[in-house]
């Protein structure tokens, strides 16, 4: 089925299990696809567009009440809705990073935090994740102390993962925080893989912004993502523009520099309200997602040579897999080399995994059904045997 100009029609999730690690969690409900049809037209969202002129305030659809509702939802004072996480991450370095000033980061923070640091013309200083691959506030910490000692100074951000995507492990952001703020360092919790996914509290974590993305982890059309601050700091984040025109005298009223006046619009901004209320429903039920993982868990662990790279017991669904003892071993004398790992789910209807990796991996559970989940694990144990594996 052709979608126009030789596009074809996507049917991954209506064919296939999809456990790919960066998609789980922003699959469309029915009524984002419903909402993205009516508003598809650039400026959809704009036919009500009043004074202030500004997207955040337009009540017609509830655009403004939605960003109250989201706010208070992320237990937090003020959000804005953004074309992705990362411009999220944009927004905060750019209003407090200067040329030369250090940040921290973290050895598992993903590329998009490293590029708004650059942007801004920070220097990036990471806090080293431990044998367990989690970044604690012991080593936080000890990364500020050596970082005032080099730059005569304490960070002036720091961006923290409350879950990563290298390994999908829960980090303790509350206790980094905490450590942040004695030295006066505001921290922003990346909650790419957390927000709408699972509960998440931005006053409890002690975060000074929590970014979310919508199109990971919201069941949201990209690009799409969310910024929350707390009331401190919205007036530095989302302030609003002074300047004036030298020949015409112009001014631009309450727009917001950081956003380039309006960010989030048309299809994006209502598929992601339309799946709002299906979010904040889902997340009072990660102990189900939790539970469907384990099962997949159980069944890779029972083939002899695979470990789970992840912490385990397993505290999010997104989880790294090391196969070399097992599905690799098949790659070295399959005439199909390491394809026929991803060629042979496939065949059984699961799609995700990165053609051709044996050794290494990542997928994802969030949103299966219990049904699904014992079908997956099924289909990794089927898959093993069939090839003369050694299954527990």
């Amino acid at each position: 089925m052709k979608c126009g100009n030789g596009i074809e029609a996507r049917q991954v999730n209506e064919l296939f299990i999809n456990v790919d690690p960066i998609q789980a969690g922003g699959r469309l409900t029915g009524d984002a696809i419903k909402a993205i049809i009516a508003y598809g037209d650039g400026y959809s969202v704009c036919d009500n567009c009043r004074k202030p002129n500004r997207l955040d305030c337009i009540a017609k659809p509830p655009i403004a009440e939605f960003h109250k509702d989201v706010a208070a939802w992320l237990n937090m004072d003020t959000a804005r809705m953004m074309p992705g996480a990362r411009r999220g991450f944009q927004a905060v370095a750019h209003t407090y990073v200067n040329k030369g000033d250090p940040v921290l980061l973290t050895s598992l923070s993903h590329y998009t935090e490293f590029l708004a640091v650059e942007g801004a013309g920070g220097v990036a200083c990471e806090i080293p994740a431990d044998s367990n691959h989690l970044v604690t506030p012991d080593a936080a910490a000890a990364k500020i102390e050596e970082v005032k000692q080099k730059y005569g100074k304490a960070p002036v951000l720091a961006f923290i993962d409350q879950v990563d995507y290298q390994y999908g492990n829960l980090h303790d952001v509350a206790g980094i925080a905490k450590v942040a703020h004695q030295y006066d360092v505001p921290v922003l919790c990346n909650g790419a893989y957390t927000v709408g996914t699972m509960p998440v509290d931005g006053k409890a974590l002690g975060a000074d912004f929590v970014v979310g993305s919508g199109h990971k982890s919201m069941a949201s059309p990209a690009p799409s993502g969310v910024l929350a601050t707390t009331a401190e700091r919205a007036g530095e984040v989302f302030r609003t523009t002074g300047i004036t025109g030298d020949v015409t005298g112009r001014k631009f009223g309450v727009k917001e520099p950081e956003l380039m006046g309006c960010t989030l619009m048309g299809a994006t901004l209502v598929g992601m309200m339309a799946s709002f209320p299906h979010v904040k429903e889902r997340v009072k039920h990660f102990d189900r997602e939790l539970e469907n993982n384990r099962i997949v868990m159980e069944a890779l662990l029972s083939i002899e040579g695979t470990k789970i790279l992840s912490e385990y017991p397993r505290k999010h669904t997104l989880t790294r897999v090391d196969t070399t003892g097992s599905f690799d071993k098949v790659a070295e004398s399959h005439k199909k080399k390491g394809f026929y790992f991803s060629s042979a789910l496939n065949d059984k209807g699961i799609f995700g995994l990165i053609p051709g990796a044996t050794r290494v991996w990542k997928f994802n559970t969030y949103g299966m059904t219990a049904k699904q989940a014992r079908y997956l694990a099924d289909a990794f144990v089927a898959v093993a045997r069939e090839n003369g594996l050694s299954v527990k």
